[in-house]
């Protein structure tokens, strides 16, 4: 798994038996810079060409392929034991809602990170690119985790949702005694995203993120600021809905810092806002888009955003009735938890078997999600 952070390569071993999965190990790889620039460079929007793709999509193939093998030798696993790969991609584009191109109508999505490179450089069976099926569907292609989030959290007495603090927020909501069909998801709005762009533009790229909320931390809260991005008419849109670095990269990012109050303050005044901001969207979303019915008690936080101390501390504050958990309780630590939920997507995949939450996604129909690339 590689997410719109672009920071790094997460692989976890899981072993599937009947309808259960557990975590055998997990590890995290680092990018090579130039990748990661270019990956950044393509999801901005920036001026690219059809060749330079094409490039990227087959070196990351490589590059997750020999994720996969180094992880299987620091977890002691021959490649021969495994019986599939599920790589969700590196997403350079999504447009989860159809808007006009060409005279049509459209919705797209496009990870990258050929998946027959991975099988062949493995041989290992892969699935890949999962998210057009359900588009293919009706559906914005995301969320697609609620689907293990459910087989994870889900609870006869108690109520959960299920929170993923990346590049983007997103939230997964399991009503108690809940069947899927009861569950739903949406993305909320930007996570680390905006934080993570602040931090490299002011160290000018000697730090890639606020550790700590060390940065965050110094500062002093700008209202003006916090009060415009809060307007933002993406957090009043009703689910599904799906956000991503088109609408928080770095066009976002410039706003921000030409707002008259962001361009008066210092650094950390700008930063802490931006994490607020974050924390501020989610209890928006949470008070807005949950329903009592739901009887959410839990709040189960995952993703690089739990361990930022000013955001987790942001949201008790303001949630005061929902505890908060990580979802390490649960058996998944948050850093592994989605190429946990992609090696299980491709299992179900690998089984014929679907695994969209059409609730989440807004999707006609459940389907069997993904491409399956042979070894052989």
């Amino acid at each position: 798994m590689s997410g719109t952070s672009a920071d790094g390569i997460d692989v976890a071993l899981v072993r599937v038996s009947s309808e259960k999965a557990r975590l055998e190990n997990s590890a995290a790889l680092a990018f090579p810079a130039r990748v990661r620039d270019a990956i950044l460079r393509l999801g901005e929007g920036r001026p690219t060409t059809t060749g330079e793709i094409s490039q990227l999509n087959f070196l990351l193939g490589v590059i997750f392929a020999d994720a996969a093998l180094a992880a299987c030798r620091k977890f002691r696993v021959r490649p021969s034991q495994i019986a599939v790969i599920g790589s969700h991609g590196q997403t350079v584009f999504h447009q989860g809602a159809a808007a006009l191109f060409c005279g049509y109508k459209v919705a797209s999505t496009l990870q990258i990170g050929e998946p027959s490179v991975i099988a062949q450089r493995t041989g290992i069976t892969t699935v890949g690119d999962f998210r057009p099926a359900d588009m293919a569907a009706g559906g914005q292609g995301a969320p697609l985790v609620p689907f293990v989030d459910y087989l994870l959290y889900g609870d006869v007495r108690v109520g959960r949702a299920a929170l993923n603090i990346g590049g983007i927020s997103n939230v997964t909501v399991i009503p108690r005694a809940a069947n899927i069909s009861d569950v739903f998801a949406f993305d909320i709005g930007p996570g680390n995203m905006v934080i993570d762009a602040l931090v490299r533009h002011f160290t000018r790229g000697r730090k890639m993120f606020d550790r700590h909320a060390e940065l965050a931390a110094r500062g002093k809260l700008l209202p003006r600021l916090l009060a415009e991005l809060l307007h933002d008419a993406y957090f009043r849109r009703s689910p599904p809905k799906t956000a991503g670095r088109e609408q928080y990269g770095e066009k976002y990012v410039r706003h921000i810092l030409t707002h008259a109050e962001a361009r008066r303050a210092d650094a950390a005044d700008v930063i802490r806002t931006a994490t607020i901001l974050t924390a501020l969207s989610i209890v928006d979303a949470m008070h807005r888009f949950i329903p009592a019915r739901a009887g959410v008690s839990e709040l189960i936080v995952s993703g690089g955003g739990a361990h930022n101390p000013l955001v987790m501390a942001q949201m008790q504050a303001a949630l005061p009735e929902i505890r908060l958990r990580t979802s390490g309780e649960f058996g998944v630590p948050g850093d592994a938890k989605e190429a946990f939920a992609f090696a299980l997507l491709g299992w179900q995949t690998l089984q014929r078997r679907p695994s969209n939450v059409p609730r989440a996604t807004g999707a006609r129909k459940s389907v069997v999600l993904g491409k399956v690339c042979y070894a052989l």
